[in-house]
């Protein structure tokens, strides 16, 4: 008989958002007659902008004729779409990048597990606490665990928790680690890191030969000025990090699926025999090995959203979704919650009210409310006591979400 991978037999329970999808599930066919309204999966609720489908149709058309069909692109994205998101995304930054450097890809969140690929098991992993479920359950899903304790905690991983007391960034790790996971503008919390938090984490890994994995899904939605797009604006993160971004949240892409990862030249790890390999010829032979490349419909769709009157479109969506943050976040402290997030992210990060835990709030909200969020333990043992709304939703739910939570909760 084929023997299975044990190491998923580790992971708790089920994956957070179907474990929410069941239970909404059960409710709505228990009470058929009751208008839910979703705050909880990140997942967009805005139409691809006009320049966006426009793009999108011309190459369609272009599959159409013999002379503008297209095959097989590259692997790695084709170059024009490489050289736009350069051009127009980082050298505003003051970042260079090669177009070497860049890989078109289907998700971040996919990256963000393939990624280590490239890595031993021996590695010392550090991530937040909460964090996104996927950089905590693909490291179990590997083999890099062992078993979880009573917390939640996987041994083998270096967790550095984020709380109110720190702001909700993370601290360096007391011990030696190799890999580091960061995500600015932060899922689950909504916090940012300035350039002198990540300059801190950026001489840690060359100090340390250490790897930071930097999650810059949502830095379209950074609004304060000074704030970090890419982690390459800070001296030295060239040599120590890879940075994934995608165009789920960004652009509307979450069913249209298009992402990127920079793996700069300079990145280096040994090999068992202490020589040091670039990660960037690395992944471009994984990507070349197990990938085929993202499809050229999306790809000319994904160009279109970094053209003039693209941006400005979908810069007009961003807008829309910040605005839907802001009246959360409004709206929840006006009832008296503590609240954090939605001002560099369209997410929401309340503290429960009542003291209730953070899956009781959700049966609540959802029994009492008709409204979904995202408990927060299910980030982490340290988002215990909290929980996440997001800001993709549809105005008018949004706004008649808050009146209920308001009627509920309100002094």
């Amino acid at each position: 008989m084929a023997r299975l991978n044990d190491n998923y037999l580790k992971l708790k329970a089920g994956y957070l958002f179907p474990e929410i999808g069941r239970r909404v599930k059960a409710f709505t066919q228990a009470n058929p007659d009751a208008k839910v309204i979703r705050l909880g999966i990140g997942d967009v609720t805005r139409p691809l902008v006009p320049a966006v489908i426009e793009a999108f149709h011309q190459a369609v058309d272009d599959l159409t004729r013999a002379e503008t069909f297209m095959g097989y692109g590259p692997e790695q994205g084709y170059d024009w779409l490489i050289d736009t998101i350069i051009d127009q995304s980082y050298r505003p930054l003051g970042v260079d990048l090669k177009t070497s450097e860049m890989f078109i890809s289907d998700g971040s969140k996919c990256d963000c597990a393939n990624i280590l690929d490239i890595f031993d098991l021996s590695n010392k992993v550090a991530i937040g606490d909460p964090v996104y479920p996927v950089y905590n359950d693909t490291n179990v899903m590997i083999g890099r665990t062992g078993e979880a304790d009573a917390k939640g905690y996987y041994e083998g991983i270096v967790y550095m928790p984020c709380t109110e007391a720190n702001h909700f960034t993370p601290e360096l790790p007391k011990e030696k680690v190799d890999i580091i996971y960061l995500c600015f503008p932060n899922n689950p919390t909504g916090a940012v890191a300035s350039k002198a938090e990540l300059k801190k984490w950026v001489d840690y890994a060359n100090a340390n030969d250490a790897v930071i994995f930097f999650d810059a899904a949502y830095e379209a939605f950074i609004t304060e000025p000074g704030i970090p797009h890419s982690i390459y604006e800070i001296e030295g993160a060239k040599t120590c990090a890879i940075e994934f971004r995608s165009f789920s949240k960004t652009a509307g892409f979450t069913g249209v699926r298009c992402a990127l990862t920079v793996v700069p030249e300079e990145v280096m790890a040994t090999t068992a025999q202490g020589e040091k390999v670039a990660l960037n010829k690395l992944w471009n032979r994984r990507q070349s090995t197990k990938f085929n490349g993202v499809s050229y419909p999306v790809q000319k769709a994904a160009q279109a959203v970094y053209s003039a009157e693209g941006w400005k479109q979908n810069k007009e969506v961003i807008d829309y979704y910040m605005d839907n943050a802001r009246i959360i976040r409004e709206g929840l402290k006006a009832a008296g919650i503590t609240c954090y997030g939605g001002v560099n992210a369209p997410y929401i990060w309340l503290k429960t009210p009542g003291g209730l835990s953070s899956w009781d709030f959700f049966d609540k909200l959802l029994g009492e409310c008709h409204v979904v969020g995202t408990p927060g333990s299910g980030f982490g043992p340290s988002g215990e006591g909290y929980f996440r709304l997001s800001a993709f939703g549809n105005r008018e739910n949004v706004e008649e979400a808050v009146g209920r939570i308001q009627r509920k909760w309100g002094k």
